[in-house]
This record gives C-alpha cells, structure tokens and sequence, in this order.
C-alpha cells in the first residue's frame, strides 16, 4: 500500500493520524516501509500494524518513543513486550517527571476527553458562578458545542483548590499572561522546524515544542521556588 491507503486504514481508530506523523516515525527508525526504484513508500500490512501498535501506545498508554521503540526491538527479536496494565476510561491526569514538574510526554499528550457544562462543575466540584468567571478572564474556553477538554477540566480544579486560599480568578490573569509569554517563546524556537521542506518537519516541530516547553515550566517553577526561598 501507498502512503495515502495506510492513512485511510488508521484513521478511523486515529483520526490525528496525518502522513507527517508516519514520516516522523519513519525518521526516528520505528517504522521502515519498503521503497519503490523511484522511491516511494510501500508499506506492507505488518507495516500497518506496527503503526497501530505505536499509536496505541501513545495515545492509550503516554509512553514515551524511546521505550516503545524499545518494545518494537524486543518484538523484532522474537521476544515478548513488557505487559502493560489495561487503562480505564478515567479523566486524565497530568504526566509528572521524577522531580514532579511536568514532563515533555504531557505536553505531546492530546486527550479525546469532552464534558459539558454541567459534567464539568459536577466532577471539579465547582458552582457556575465560579466557572462564568474562569471564563470572563480567558483561563478556560469551551468549543464550538459548548464543551471542554481535559486541560479545562485540570485548570477549573487548580483555580478551584487556589481560591481555597483567597486567590480569585481575577488574581490568575497573571499566570495566562506569563504562560502567554512563554508560549510565544516555545513559538520562536519551533516556528523556523515548522517551514522545513521535509515531511516530518510538522512532527519534528511538535516534538520540539513539548520537550522545549517542559524545559520552560521547569525553569519557571524552579525560579519561583528560589525566590520564595530568598
């Protein structure tokens, strides 16, 4: 199969399935479909199937490239893949690194997750007026259906616990400015991968962007550590 025909297989099971992202799995030595004499990937449906193996691992399990590419090589030798324990369908938790900050794998991870209004005050344990005003100051936004996604629901909870010490959503209009500003720092760094000519440039620019904006929060947390240490 062409490229365009394994796209039409995944979907369906991975709708952010896209030919950049199977370049870049392609880069990084996971997958290697065969070539035609002018070049063109062939892809066998074992090909596939290491693909949804991939993907599944991402998507259901957040593990890492490094550690399922490990996986594939103990399969490639005839072994068998560490078991790994079912996943429930639980809102999701944000990744932490050893040290407790965010790790680079939470920031690649995309969850599916939707609730409505009323799902969400009811699982945050807030009331509306509270949500109305995360809402007025930016720091949550429901979609085009009037739902919110699993970062709505982590910031709602935060801002929830926060005003438990008298911080009111109003106060918290400092740190949207302060992630506004780093993100316009990750964008600096990401934006010149994004331009390249090669297909993996798109997933190359997404890996970039997760590892840089860990670094970021990391020395974010850390300075305001240091100076509540002072």
């Amino acid at each position: 199969m062409n490229i365009g025909e394994v796209l039409a297989h995944l979907r369906e099971d991975f709708p952010g399935i896209s030919i950049s992202k199977i370049r870049f799995l392609e880069a990084e030595g996971l997958i290697d479909p065969e070539r035609t004499s002018a070049g063109y990937r062939k892809f066998r449906h074992a090909d596939i199937e290491r693909l949804r193996y991939i993907l599944r691992m991402q998507r259901d399990h957040y593990l890492p490239l490094k550690v399922i590419g490990e996986h594939l090589d103990a399969i490639d030798r005839g072994l068998e893949p560490p078991a790994i324990e079912t996943v429930g369908p639980v809102v999701p938790q944000v990744a932490l690194a050893d040290d407790g900050l965010p790790s680079a794998d939470s920031f690649r991870q995309r969850s599916d997750l939707r609730v409505s209004r009323r799902e969400l005050v009811k699982v945050v344990g807030i009331d509306e007026a509270l949500l109305e005003q995360l809402e007025s100051y930016g720091l949550v936004r429901a979609d085009r259906k009037g739902q919110f996604d699993a970062d709505d629901l982590v910031i709602a909870r935060t801002a929830a616990e926060l005003a438990d010490f008298g911080l009111e959503p109003r106060h918290l209009r400092a740190f949207k400015t302060a992630a506004d500003r780093e993100v316009g720092l990750v964008e600096q760094v990401v934006s010149p991968l994004r331009n390249g000519r090669d297909g993996a440039a798109k997933a190359r620019a997404e890996e970039t962007a997760a590892q840089v904006a860990a670094l970021a929060v990391k020395l974010h947390a850390t300075l305001v550590k240091v100076g509540l240490n002072d």
